[in-house]
């Protein structure tokens, strides 16, 4: 499809109440759960730093057993160790790089066949880039972390949580969706026509999620499995790491000024994880904990499913 054809798709199905609300949920703070989480398990993707830290020290505090799914072992082991000191918790690890859809896929069958059941799982792990990178699988790699990877950890254990009939799947998503306002290039997910930018490159990660997201829940409709998609707040984290030192600069004295504790983001994730007031609210996109419209390509149902197919061949599993 065009530019202009989706375009003309989309653009009367912007809203400005929709911006709005954006906007005024975005300066609220979250809703804060009480409720412990004694001994049950939680599984959380990218935890050595930034939002995954605060969330796996929030859960710990509350009595959660915790899994991880981490690329640094020496951050991952002393995390665990920490966690297990200060809150007397069980906690345990895989080591696996997000770009690599072959480590994720043997992690998620691996996963698959535990017998413990998984209460929780936060798929947070992401970067962003503002250069070009292919993986060694042929995939550009902030859609290969931000989305593929958690597409196939959702899919490859959908069928636990089926069975389990219980449990809530959480994508740290982000606003940033928005910077895909005109829908997926499916044409052309690996920039090889056109100039490489770094928030496009990241919006339409996001917006993929987004899509398929849609999918799942209608997958989990029913069976008291949930799925949900959280924008963490403008908090500091270490999104960016990777990038160039002029950016690392302009991101630590220009950007994170404005930005806002990054616990919030915890407490977010803590409370759609465990709250009851948030039981069996699916397929939804949250600004915190505030139920929020994302933007029209999000909801779009075809384009939901021509992702959902693509994702499926790209990844191989299925």
């Amino acid at each position: 499809m065009s530019l202009l054809s989706r375009i003309s798709k989309y653009f009367n199905q912007y809203k400005v109440s929709n911006i709005l609300a954006m906007i005024k949920n975005s300066r609220l703070d979250p809703a804060i759960c009480q409720t412990r989480f004694d001994n049950r398990l939680v599984l959380i993707t990218g935890s050595t730093s930034g939002i995954g830290l605060y969330t796996a020290q929030k859960y710990a505090s509350m009595g959660a057993n915790l899994f991880f799914i981490n690329r640094n072992k020496e951050k991952t082991e002393q995390l665990c160790k920490d966690l297990k000191d200060q809150y007397n918790i069980n906690c345990s690890y895989k080591i696996a790089d997000f770009s690599s859809i072959t480590q994720t896929k043997k992690i998620g069958e691996e996963l698959a066949k535990i017998e413990q059941s998984i209460e929780v799982i936060i798929l947070n792990a992401g970067i962003h880039l503002t250069k070009r990178q292919i993986t060694s699988e042929g995939l550009e790699m902030v859609f290969a972390v931000n989305f593929l990877s958690g597409f196939v950890l959702t899919y490859l254990l959908g069928e636990k949580f089926i069975h389990q009939k219980k449990g809530r799947i959480i994508y740290v998503n982000s606003e940033g969706h928005r910077f895909c306002p005109w829908g997926l290039r499916v044409d052309d997910l690996t920039y090889k026509k056109r100039i490489y930018s770094g928030l496009g490159a990241y919006g339409s990660a996001k917006l993929a999620q987004l899509l398929t997201m849609l999918i799942f829940a209608e997958n989990f409709e029913g069976c008291g499995v949930t799925i949900n998609a959280v924008h963490p707040g403008a908090v500091k984290s270490d999104s960016g790491k990777d990038n160039n030192k002029l950016y690392r600069w302009y991101k630590k004295n220009i950007i994170e000024r404005g930005l806002r504790s990054t616990q919030i983001s915890a407490e977010a994730l803590y409370y759609l994880g465990v709250s009851g007031k948030v039981s069996g609210i699916n397929g939804k996109f949250f600004n915190l904990t505030t139920i929020e419209e994302p933007a029209p390509p999000a909801l779009d149902r075809d384009a939901a499913e021509e992702i959902w197919n693509l994702s499926l061949e790209m990844t191989q599993i299925g």
